[in-house]
């Protein structure tokens, strides 16, 4: 689609709140205004509507000693509890909880009462190895139930736990385990990945072999079957541990600050970061995000976030959020493409899903593959979309409310981070007119600002800055594990403590909404312009032939940086970039379709077609692998991608035409 057309496309849109939707809306217009009369007041009612206390709270928020907030100072409740318990004592037991999808078509049906059950029996389990109050517990497990019962086990206990995405290596293992001081460590013999079995439970040998560690056991789930390396006395089976457990396990309220969950996060030092969140305010942020912003009924909606457990969504929109509103939901293990290319659309019809919350990278891979792969299925029980982790381009977003929502479904683009705990600006159904590719306002309850390099808030329209947040929230990050002043450093001094700096760049449009342009460190700077790299990327994916692309800033001496780029071709155009002359001058329309777009500062220094791009596991794209190609520099650390191989193509392929 020529940007002509898109923009006329866009112009005949109407993207306002339909009636339907409308109706359905869970009273979300009012909120703004009550969130804006009285802030604390605000969450306050949130928090005693949303969730059961053993005790209620005297204090909303204590911001006296700043950066580091208290919210809800005085009450307990229990995570677990809010998000399993509540619900069977409610009369809800037999409601479905998680419909499990195995990749290889294996499933299970797991009800409130079921995961009750499986929840108290992993409680016991994790007693008996004795694990207590303020133990830490790595978590390096697949998207299967027993992921959830853990996390969920851990709550329950008090014990924070560290989820460790399952394709992180060793070392990286090792750093997260030994930094948290991990006590037990959950796993499985492997996972599995395109139809064969991945191993996990090697890399938690070869992190605990590497040196003295704090893990006294391995509690280790049987998934693929595989044979695997056995250490008497410190590992153990689930099936052996948690299986014969009782049902019967009394959840212990927790201080509201009490820590609840450690993520790490990659570092600009290289030295990971673990942000840690506490009980009552990320679970109150959780839950009322996923109510009013993916509008889930919990009587009515099947949900389905596809976000991998080892990363923020998935704690936020898969475990925590969606089950302490009682939500049904969809857990599936495997990739989108296995055994074939619809096989996310054929898990929607099969479930009725009625909520869909998915990446940018996801959407685009989609459009990829083709319009028919979705047409083939039934997806008409689709109400509301949703997108997270990156910006989307408008391209994309219309793909994804025509071929996926069916023209009728708003789009909700999400922006938050691990460190805020929870969505923070987002669109909301039933009320917001629609911008495609912006994630458009904050959300009632939350203050958001763009500021100039002088600090200074401003409101002109195209204006690249630095989006902050300009008042402590309940879902915040408490700060970096063991280290105040790196969370205080990074965090709080670029603008002062007045502004918690999200790190990212920001621009309103002339209508006043919000345009996420990336990291910080994803805006360029050539010849004293600030280039955003996702404006670039959404330029190129704007022409007919560029299924997807990705965009990095490479030194130069002439203009301090350069753009270089990365474009995936749509499948009819790949013949003619293959013909000979044809590469060269498919590349220079791109570059000259970027400086038409955008401007001719904005013109990359060169373009490389690829067959695919590094990417993670849970589809982020790897920019800092292109930045190194791009710069001649030796490849940095691969093991967290899908498939490492795709580098050494890409590397031996850099020298692609350009002008």
């Amino acid at each position: 689609m020529t940007d002509e057309n898109l923009s006329s496309h866009l112009a005949e849109l109407d993207l306002s709140p339909s009636e339907e939707i409308a109706a359905n809306a869970n009273g979300t217009e009012a909120l703004y205004a009550e969130a804006d009369a009285d802030y604390e007041a605000f969450w306050a009612r949130q928090a005693r509507e949303r969730l059961t206390w053993s005790t209620d709270f005297g204090t909303t928020l204590d911001w006296s000693e700043a950066p580091f907030a208290k919210w809800f100072v005085g009450g307990e409740l229990n995570v677990a509890y809010n998000c399993v318990d509540r619900h069977v004592e409610a009369g809800n037991g037999d409601r479905v909880a998680i419909h499990f999808e195995g990749e290889g078509g294996d499933s299970r049906t797991i009800t409130y009462a079921q995961l009750q059950d499986d929840v108290c029996r992993t409680a016991n389990a994790l007693t008996e190895l004795g694990v207590t109050k303020g133990d830490r517990v790595a978590v390096y497990l697949p998207m299967i139930p027993e992921a959830i019962a853990t996390l969920l086990a851990c709550a329950r206990l008090g014990a924070p736990h560290s989820v460790i995405f399952g394709g992180f290596s060793a070392e990286a293992l090792r750093t997260r385990i030994d930094d948290a001081e991990a006590k037990v460590v959950v796993t499985a013999d492997g996972q599995w990945r395109r139809g064969k079995a991945a191993p996990l439970k090697p890399a938690v040998d070869a992190a605990l072999d590497g040196g003295s560690t704090s893990v006294e056991k391995v509690l280790v789930v049987r998934r693929t079957e595989s044979e695997i390396a056995w250490t008497e006395g410190r590992d153990i089976w689930w099936h052996d541990l948690v299986d014969g457990q009782s049902t019967e396990h009394t959840p212990e309220p927790m201080e509201s600050e009490h820590p609840l969950f450690i993520l790490y996060t990659s570092g600009t030092t290289g030295k990971p970061k673990g942000i840690f969140h506490t009980t009552a305010g990320y679970l109150a942020q959780a839950a009322y995000t996923n109510s009013v912003v993916h509008d889930v009924h919990p009587e009515s909606d099947v949900y389905w976030c596809t976000a991998d457990i080892g990363w923020v969504t998935g704690h936020s929109y898969i475990v925590y959020g969606p089950l302490a509103n009682g939500a049904t939901q969809v857990l599936y293990e495997g990739t989108p493409d296995t055994p074939h290319q619809g096989r996310w659309w054929e898990i929607i019809e099969k479930y009725k899903v009625s909520i869909l919350y998915t990446a940018p990278t996801a959407i685009r891979t989609f459009m990829k593959w083709g319009d028919d792969i979705p047409a083939k299925f039934d997806l008409s029980s689709i109400r509301v979309l949703g997108s997270v982790g990156e910006p989307i381009n408008p391209e994309a977003w219309l793909w994804y409310r025509k071929n996926i929502g069916g023209e009728k479904a708003p789009i909700v683009d999400t922006w938050w981070q691990t460190e805020t705990g929870g969505i923070m600006i987002s669109p909301l159904p039933g009320v917001t007119t629609l911008e495609p590719g912006s994630a458009q306002r904050p959300i009632p309850g939350i203050s958001a600002e763009i500021l100039d390099d002088d600090g200074k808030p401003f409101t002109e329209a195209d204006k690249v800055g630095y989006l902050v947040l300009t008042k402590p929230w309940p879902g915040m990050l408490r700060g970096i594990w063991g280290d105040p002043e790196r969370y205080k450093e990074t965090y709080w001094s670029r603008f002062g403590e007045k502004y918690y700096f999200a790190g990212d760049g920001a621009k309103y449009d002339q209508k006043g909404n919000i345009w996420l342009l990336g990291r910080v460190d994803d805006v360029m700077n050539v010849s004293g312009h600030r280039l955003s790299t996702a404006e670039i990327e959404s330029a190129l994916v704007s022409h007919p032939a560029v299924a997807e692309a990705a965009v990095v800033g490479a030194s130069d001496e002439t203009t301090g940086q350069a753009v270089v780029a990365f474009a995936i071709l749509r499948s009819e155009y790949v013949e003619r970039a293959d013909e000979e002359g044809e590469g060269a001058d498919l590349v220079k329309e791109l570059r000259d379709h970027v400086a038409k777009e955008i401007g001719p500062i904005a013109k990359p220094r060169s373009i490389m077609i690829v067959a695919e791009l590094p990417k993670t596991r849970s589809g982020k794209i790897m920019r800092r692998l292109l930045k190194d190609v791009a710069e001649n520099r030796e490849v940095g650390d691969v093991t967290t991608l899908a498939d490492s191989s795709v580098m050494n193509l890409i590397s031996q392929g850099m020298k692609a035409p350009s002008d």
